[in-house]
C-alpha cells in the first residue's frame, strides 16, 4: 500500500467470481467512510499472506466488517463474495429507506 494510504475505497464488484474488484485509495487524512460504503486494509501476515480486513461505513459510524487473516496473495478472489454481497444488502436497504421516507411523507399530505 503507498505511504499515506489508510486504504481502499471499494468502488465496484463483480458478481462473476473471477470478476474485477475495483478501488480507489483513501488518504489518511480521508473523512469518516461513507454510509454503504465498504474500505479494505491489507498488510503483510506475520507468516505469509495478507491480512486483510474490511469496514462499513454505517450513519452511526464505521463498523468492523470482516477479516481475512493470512490470507494467500489471491485475496481479492476470497473477499469478492462477501463484498458483492454487502454492497447489495446495503443498496437494498437504501431504496426501502427511501421509500419508506416517502411513504411517511405522503402519507402526512
Amino acid at each position: 500500500m503507498p505511504n499515506g494510504i489508510r486504504g481502499a475505497l471499494v468502488q465496484r464488484v463483480s458478481a462473476r467470481p473471477d470478476g474485477p474488484l475495483d478501488i480507489t485509495w483513501l488518504a489518511t487524512e480521508t473523512p469518516r467512510l461513507p454510509r454503504g460504503r465498504i474500505r479494505l486494509y491489507w498488510e503483510p501476515a506475520s507468516l505469509a499472506g495478507w491480512d486483510v480486513t474490511a469496514h462499513l461505513g454505517l450513519a452511526a459510524g464505521e463498523v468492523h466488517l470482516a477479516s481475512w487473516p493470512a490470507t494467500p496473495d489471491d485475496w481479492p478472489r476470497l473477499v469478492r463474495p462477501t463484498l458483492h454481497e454487502v454492497l447489495g444488502l446495503s443498496a437494498a436497504l437504501a431504496v426501502a429507506t427511501a421509500a419508506l421516507d416517502l411513504s411517511n411523507r405522503l402519507a402526512q399530505v
